[in-house]
């Protein structure tokens, strides 16, 4: 499985011939979308009513709560009640493939009621908001790493050039995670990693992807 960062909650999941998108960006967020046929496109923020229009350069788009088998890639999209209104819908999504669990949180605002944590058990990969408002502020999403204790974090949704809205820099993330000032770390062009790999990781380590 290869990760791929493109800036907010924009990443690339890469497994054999199979390509998941995550949330695309528009032109508002002042950052380059990707170009790529992607098989899946994940959306965890709906605007209602659902848009009429299709997606042409993808065979699946997925945009709500749901249980979704699509090429041997299980989905389960948990909708978000308390964060979602009339005007658009909140989805936290889980994905198996490669044996390997994800869990994309998508734009949570505040630390996720039991009723969705319990669903959050054994998770490989978190994609978790770093960067404080409007998404969950640092303190709490350190928390929720910790509630979840996944062996791998990619955040998501903070600081980087080119973003045209206010974001927080990562390293408030890092600090409420370690519970210390921390130096920045370096960041990776993509992650690429095998069910066998997650087998070694005892504690939870923070991957910063460069987008």
């Amino acid at each position: 499985m290869i990760i791929t960062f493109y800036g907010e909650g924009c990443f690339k999941i890469q497994s054999g011939d199979i390509t998941i998108l995550t949330d695309p960006l528009d032109d508002k967020t002042g950052l380059t979308a990707p170009r790529f046929k992607s098989d899946i496109i994940l959306k965890t923020l709906t605007p209602l009513p659902f848009p009429q229009s299709s997606i042409l350069n993808s065979q699946f788009s997925i945009s709500g709560p749901g249980e979704y088998n699509i090429k041997d890639v299980n989905i389960t999209g948990f909708a978000l009640p308390k964060e979602s209104s009339e005007k658009f819908l909140k989805t936290v999504y889980l994905i198996k493939m490669e044996g390997i669990n994800l869990c994309f949180l998508g734009h949570i605002s505040e630390t996720p009621e039991p009723a969705i944590l319990e669903h959050l058990e054994e998770i490989d990969i978190l994609f978790i908001p770093a960067g404080g408002e409007p998404f969950i502020n640092q303190k709490s999403a350190a928390k929720t790493v910790k509630q979840t204790e996944p062996k791998i974090v990619i955040p998501s949704f903070y600081k980087i050039p080119g973003l045209k809205r206010t974001a927080g820099d990562i390293s408030a993330f890092l600090e409420e995670f370690n519970g210390e000032k921390t130096k920045q770390k370096e960041t990776q062009e993509k992650l690429v990693v095998k069910k066998k790999d997650l087998a070694g990781i005892k504690k939870t380590e923070i991957i910063i992807l460069k987008p």
